[in-house]
């Protein structure tokens, strides 16, 4: 192979140093994919990472939170049984350093409160809205525990 071909096939620098490592990223569906995609990007705050459409339907979305992590959706597909999710069924729990800021932001757009923005008894600060299609999303400040040492 002459180096022309092993650098035409080599990834971008940029995008090499942009991947991610493996997460586990929460997937579901729903109705108006392309609405819910403007409330959660405009109004919540995601990032508009990835979107593939196909045939009128967006057959893919990556949405990333700008503090880490992110969640995958698209289309509703009732034809699709084996990965068929009902929309609305979802729930997430994001984690945020700036739950107040984002709770009055949240609630001076209108979003709909569900769990009003409380100190829980494991050390998180929290609240929990329902976005269009009534998932359910908890944002508050509880990160994990540590992860126990590996052998």
């Amino acid at each position: 192979m002459n180096t022309d071909e092993s650098t035409q096939n080599a990834p971008s620098t940029s995008k090499a140093a942009n991947r991610r490592a493996p997460d586990v990223w929460p997937a579901f569906q729903a109705h108006d994919a392309p609405a819910l995609i403007d409330f959660l990007v405009g109004t919540v705050g995601f990032l508009r990472t990835a979107v593939f459409e196909d045939a009128g339907r967006v057959a893919h979305a990556q949405l990333d939170w700008p503090e880490g992590g992110g969640v995958m959706f698209g289309s509703y597909d009732p034809t699709a049984a084996e990965w068929c999710m009902a929309p609305g069924t979802f729930s997430a729990y994001v984690v945020t350093a700036h739950v107040d800021d984002l709770y009055r932001r949240l609630t001076e757009a209108g979003v709909k409160v569900v769990r009003e923005l409380q100190e829980r008894p494991y050390g998180s600060r929290e609240f929990s809205v329902a976005d269009p299609e009534g998932n359910k999303w908890s944002f508050g400040t509880y990160a994990g525990e540590p992860r126990p040492d590996q052998p």
